[in-house]
């Protein structure tokens, strides 16, 4: 896939992009919202989208989110996580309607881009985001780090305290160093075998 290179000039002053001309390419813009309220400015940007009539210049609504697997209180569960807390991605052709609709949706503090004009993502970096996201395997997120003492509490040492010595996130394993008649052994165990004290 080759890069796009070119840029357009998007604002006639420090504020509003300019009219759109004629054949004007969808581009993928970042926007800036209040932390925690993506969800929130999705849903009011789609329904302003629908209302003002401007599908046939925004198309697409995009909070990146990945999903992690969760280890807590030997627990495994998936959740949902914001790659870019406070940022939302929206796929539009840029001209005063399309940026008047967008900049006034509540919760939206701003466009992302200097000196106030809004630059578009390259497309190497919107395939990046939007591939991230598509991941099949999702990433593993322990609670517990190198250096740790924890619980093992499933096993046969099962109720023994050892010291994390090493994880392997890809594997799913976390290596404890447990103390047996006076010397510290290796024991390789499963994330959902140990817990944190």
């Amino acid at each position: 896939m080759q890069e796009d290179n070119t840029t357009q000039a998007v604002t006639t002053d420090q504020s509003q992009p300019s009219s759109a001309s004629e054949g004007q390419k969808r581009e993928w813009f970042v926007i800036h919202t209040y932390s925690g309220y993506e969800q929130k400015v999705k849903t009011n940007l789609e329904h302003r989208i629908k209302t003002m009539d401007m599908t046939g210049k925004i198309f697409q609504v995009v909070i990146p989110v990945e999903d992690e697997v969760e280890v807590r209180d030997g627990q495994r569960r998936t959740v949902q996580r914001k790659v870019f807390p406070g940022y939302v991605l929206v796929e539009m052709q840029m001209d005063d309607d399309s940026w008047n609709v967008v900049r006034n949706t509540p919760g939206v503090t701003g466009f992302v881009g200097s000196a106030n004009k809004p630059i578009p993502l390259m497309e190497h970096e919107v395939n990046a985001i939007l591939k991230q996201m598509e991941a099949e395997t999702p990433r593993v997120r322990i609670a517990f780090q190198r250096g740790q003492s924890v619980r093992i509490i499933d096993g046969p040492f099962a109720e023994f305290i050892g010291v994390v010595d090493e994880i392997n996130q890809e594997r799913g394993k976390v290596r404890v160093l447990v103390s047996f008649f006076g010397r510290e052994t290796p024991v390789e165990l499963d994330f959902l075998q140990v817990e944190k004290l």
